[in-house]
């Protein structure tokens, strides 16, 4: 598969592999989201799930990022580096950039999340909320890739 970086008026098989790249994000919990705060680049993990081509995002409160992401140009990717399984050599990752809107979720999109984390950092968590629209998405297919498990020494 071909990584797809296009504008939304991009060509019909641009649009499959941005539709495929919402679907495998659909697929996955959490992933990162990246943004420019005081010249300063940060990462931070956040519960994602798809609906109606945007993807919806639960942040810590604590952290205060959902508010300095909230107007800005940020970035969006999730992988299945995580999940796979022993014989799984299926390797995706998915990246988006778009622009970040602090929003509350209604019921039905709460129901989405599921269960927020009881604690962020030994604080107890906060939700916020942000909605972001993909634009410019990528989509990185890898095959061949074995899974490996983290040995522990003894």
């Amino acid at each position: 598969m071909q990584p797809a970086v296009s504008p939304p008026s991009a060509s019909p098989a641009a649009s499959r592999d941005e539709r495929r790249a919402l679907e495998l994000l659909s697929g996955t919990p959490y992933g990162r989201i990246s943004v420019s705060m005081r010249a300063l680049p940060f990462v931070t993990v956040a519960r994602h799930v798809v609906a109606d081509g945007k993807v919806l995002l639960r942040l810590h409160g604590g952290f205060g990022y959902a508010r300095a992401c909230d107007g800005s140009v940020v970035a969006y990717g999730a992988d299945n580096l995580a999940e796979r399984e022993e014989g799984d050599e299926s390797v995706w990752t998915v990246q988006f950039v778009g622009t970040a809107r602090v929003f509350r979720p209604d019921a039905a999109q709460l129901e989405l999340f599921g269960r927020a984390p009881r604690s962020a950092d030994a604080a107890p968590f906060v939700p916020e909320y942000l909605c972001i629209e993909p634009q410019f998405i990528t989509l990185h297919h890898l095959e061949g890739v074995p899974a490996r498990r983290a040995a522990h020494a003894a």
